[in-house]
Order: structure tokens, then C-alpha cells, then sequence
């Protein structure tokens, strides 16, 4: 069984078997889930940046950099 001692801000060391097994690391995010019996669960909250290709739809047509900043503009924003 892996352990972690929390530190006096509540901080603990995930042991690298751990993060291994979940593939994080520095800088990564995880997430706790609590189920009604008390049990935690820690689920990485990372995902592989080429997962996310084809997540938004290609425009149908050119936008310049000219016609967002007076989309912009028109909408009340900063120019």
C-alpha cells in the first residue's frame, strides 16, 4: 500500500508509482470524486492535445484579422 503524510497547508506528494499509473505530472490537473461510502477517487483531468482535433468545425469562409477587429469594435468591445 502507497502512502503520503499531508503537510501542514494540506499538501501531499502523489508517490510516482501513483502518477505512473494515472500519467501525470508536473503542472497537470486531477480531480477527487467522493462516493457516498466516503471513498475518494483521483482522476487525472488531462487530456492529449490531439484528442481535441476536429473539436471545432473549419469556418466556411476566410475571416481577416481586419473583419474580427471590427466585429469586435461593432459589438461594443475594445478596439
Amino acid at each position: 500500500m502507497l502512502s503520503s503524510t499531508i503537510t501542514t497547508k494540506g499538501q501531499i506528494t502523489i508517490p510516482k508509482d501513483i502518477r505512473n499509473i494515472l500519467n501525470i505530472g508536473k503542472g497537470d490537473r486531477i480531480e477527487f470524486l467522493v462516493d457516498t461510502n466516503g471513498s475518494v477517487t483521483i482522476l487525472p483531468v488531462t487530456t492529449d492535445i490531439k484528442a481535441l482535433k476536429g473539436l471545432v468545425p473549419k469556418p466556411k469562409k476566410y475571416v481577416s484579422l481586419a473583419d474580427m477587429k471590427n466585429a469586435i469594435r461593432d459589438q461594443g468591445g475594445r478596439s
